[in-house]
Formats: structure tokens, C-alpha cells, sequence
């Protein structure tokens, strides 16, 4: 009995765990309505581009000797606004721009990162530093969460019309050029409040993972939002405590965790979707 009690409560005994715990719950709730909305506009590759085109920003925000959060945040918005302006001017595909834009851009970072030669550690901002963090990342990130989820919650309804019906959103006068840079601030927003947890690498997880199980397995927009938040919730815990007993890196033991997820929901949605035909013929 003994053994079993260390076993679950010996994780939370050191306050390196507890601030890895902190910090994902802290970018749970934002991220996984984040991931419903994209997953609903078919954004996902948005998010990927993205998180891997902040990287020239971070190196450059260092070079400069500003936050390494403000050039997060720079590269990531002119990566987005970049792939807009060549969508509306040319005749090649969106998702084509994006994959230019952020592999150019990612490609940038890291001649910027070698050529400069500086102190960053590079695993730490592509695969994240959860068991690095300090309480002022702690700080940063729960703030940039906060004004997220005040974008959230301010213009929810703006934004689940525009994701289901753009075309219908406009008709009714809704404004949705500002929701639509307003919400791809927001994405950015959050890839930089969980570099310091995930890296750039593993934020796409968060934005895609949820977003898709919940689409598998609710039946309706607050179920998906619902599940997304859970999947999130459940991945931090489970990696979390798993990395510690295995001795293995938190964040992709996170995201291995919501990969399992996704194939339970897959399979479940099967499932379901074959006793549906099976009664409908019977």
C-alpha cells in the first residue's frame, strides 16, 4: 500500500514537477479551444506553419536584446499575415504558401542560430524546458493565457459562426477580418506562452491533437470543446507522471499520451459510425 501511495504522490513532492503541472494546465483551456476552431476552419497546418516560424524571431530578439516573447510573437504574426498577402496575390494554393513561408522561415532560424554562435540552447526552443521552468515563465505564460482566453470568451460566438459558416458570418455583418487576425494574434499569443513548456515543435500537438480528437468523438460544438480541454488535461498528467517514473523528457511523453488518445477516438468513432449503418439497414 505503501509503495503505491510513493508511487502516485512522490512526483508532486518536487517543485520542479509541480511547475510542469502549472504551466500546462495554465495553456490547457486556451490551446484546446484554439485547436476546436482550427480543426473546424481546417487551420491545422496554420498552426504548424506558425510554431515553426517563430524561430528566426527568437534568435533575432536575442541578437537584439529584447524578450525572446516579443520576437516569438513577431515572427509568428508575419509569418501569418505573410501567408495571407500570397494567398490573396497568387494563383498557388494556400497550404502550398504556408509550407514556403514557414519553411523559409524556419530554415532562416536555425542559419541565424548557427551563424550567430549565441548562449540559446537549441533543444530547449524547439523541444520546450518543462522541467526548466521558473516562476517567471510562469507569470508570462498565465498572462498571455489570460488575455487569450479574454479574445476567447469575449467574441466565442463571432468566431464558431465564422469557423462553420464564413460566407453566412459576413452576411449577418459580422466583422470577420477582425476576428480573423484577431484570432491568428491569439494562436500566436499562445505558441509563445508555451515555448518555455512544449517548444515549437510540440505546440503544434497542442493546437491540432484536441481539436481533431474532439472532432471524432462529440456530437456537438460545447461536447468538442469539452473533450479537446479533457484531452489536454488528462495528456499533461499522464506524461507528466509517466516522464517522471521512466526518465524520460515531459512534453513529447505529453504528446505520445495524446496520440494514444487520438487512436481511441478513432477507433471509437469507427465503431460508432458502423452499429449507426448496421441500424439504419436493419
Amino acid at each position: 500500500m505503501d509503495f503505491w501511495l510513493d508511487f502516485f504522490i512522490d512526483p508532486f513532492r518536487y517543485a520542479y514537477m509541480q511547475k510542469a503541472f502549472l504551466i500546462t494546465f495554465l495553456i490547457a483551456l486556451p490551446m484546446a479551444a484554439m485547436s476546436s476552431l482550427m480543426v473546424l476552419k481546417g487551420w491545422s497546418l496554420m498552426g504548424d506553419a506558425m510554431s515553426h516560424a517563430v524561430l528566426p524571431g527568437i534568435v533575432m530578439a536575442f541578437i537584439a536584446g529584447v524578450p525572446l516573447a516579443v520576437g516569438a510573437f513577431g515572427a509568428g504574426l508575419f509569418c501569418a499575415v505573410a501567408t495571407g498577402w500570397l494567398n490573396a496575390n497568387s494563383r498557388v494554393k494556400e497550404d502550398t504558401m504556408m509550407g514556403i513561408v514557414f519553411s523559409g522561415m524556419f530554415g532562416l532560424g536555425i542559419v541565424l542560430h548557427v551563424s550567430v554562435r549565441s548562449s540559446l540552447h537549441l533543444d530547449h526552443i524547439l523541444f520546450g524546458d518543462m522541467l526548466g521552468v521558473r516562476w517567471s515563465d510562469i507569470g508570462t505564460t498565465a498572462l498571455l493565457a489570460a488575455l487569450c482566453s479574454a479574445f476567447l470568451i469575449s467574441k466565442w460566438r463571432d468566431l464558431v459562426a465564422q469557423a462553420f459558416d464564413g460566407m453566412h458570418a459576413r452576411a449577418i455583418g459580422l466583422r470577420t477580418g477582425w476576428l480573423h487576425y484577431g484570432l491568428l494574434t491569439s494562436i500566436a499569443l499562445m505558441i509563445v506562452a508555451s515555448l518555455q513548456a512544449v517548444g515549437i515543435i510540440l505546440s503544434i500537438a497542442l493546437l491540432v491533437a484536441p481539436g481533431a480528437i474532439a472532432f471524432l468523438v462529440a456530437r456537438t460544438f460545447a461536447g468538442m470543446l469539452s473533450v479537446a480541454v479533457g484531452s489536454v488535461i488528462l495528456s499533461a498528467l499522464f506524461g507528466i507522471f509517466a516522464s517522471y517514473h521512466i526518465d524520460s523528457e515531459p512534453a513529447p511523453t505529453m504528446v505520445l499520451f495524446m496520440t494514444g488518445f487520438f487512436i481511441v477516438a478513432l477507433v471509437v468513432s469507427q465503431v460508432r459510425d458502423m452499429r449507426m449503418r448496421q441500424a439504419a439497414r436493419g
